[in-house]
């Protein structure tokens, strides 16, 4: 696989670290984060399984079902675990994409602690400075911004502030040693 941001390739790879899927429980999973970022199509999702095979980055099993037709589930190779890794050591970029930024989300569990925060602290610069560059153009002296421009840079002044709020807090719970998080109504020890 090449260098560069994190894509869908390695968004499977992170996912099938957690358990064996078939290409249709990765597409749901991945429609399920359809309002964060687009969903792949079959013909972009098996064509990279496919690849990934091709590869020895995963293996194919064939699973039998009671009165219906046998399904492929994919499983990660340690080549495949290797790939993985070294992608996800790679430096942050200044330019990442916002699907990149959730895919490497999505990964976190296996993200090394110190790629992760160093992704989420170029997030954070990235945002900080998209924001202040949205402020400038709603503040420019002498330009005048009808309403609906002025809603969209507003909006995405919003989005900004929110991310930023997001990212702080995040960060503050990465640099510390060890904290406590309620998820699902248990807490459990979250680390970091």
């Amino acid at each position: 696989m090449t260098t560069g941001q994190v894509n869908l390739r390695h968004l499977i790879l992170g996912l099938l670290t957690r358990k064996p899927m078939s290409g249709y429980d990765i597409k749901r999973f991945l429609k399920s984060l359809g309002w964060l970022m687009s969903s792949p199509s079959f013909g972009s999702l098996y064509p990279a399984l496919h690849a990934l095979s091709q590869n020895g980055l995963v293996i194919e099993d064939s699973v039998s079902q009671q009165n219906k037709r046998s399904r492929k589930v994919y499983s990660i190779t340690e080549a495949g675990k290797k790939a993985l890794q070294e992608c996800l050591s790679w430096p942050a970029t200044p330019d990442i994409t916002l699907k990149s930024f959730i895919i490497q989300l999505i990964l976190a569990n296996s993200s090394p602690r110190a790629g992760l925060i160093a992704h989420l602290q170029q997030r954070r610069s990235q945002v900080a400075i998209h924001r202040a560059a949205l402020a400038q153009m709603i503040d420019a002296p002498g330009k005048e911004v009808n309403l609906k421009e002025h809603l969209a840079l507003d909006y995405g002044l919003a989005l900004a502030a929110a991310e930023l709020a997001w990212l702080d807090n995040t960060l503050n719970r990465f640099l510390q040693p060890l904290s406590m998080e309620v998820v699902g109504g248990k807490s459990t020890a979250l680390e970091v």
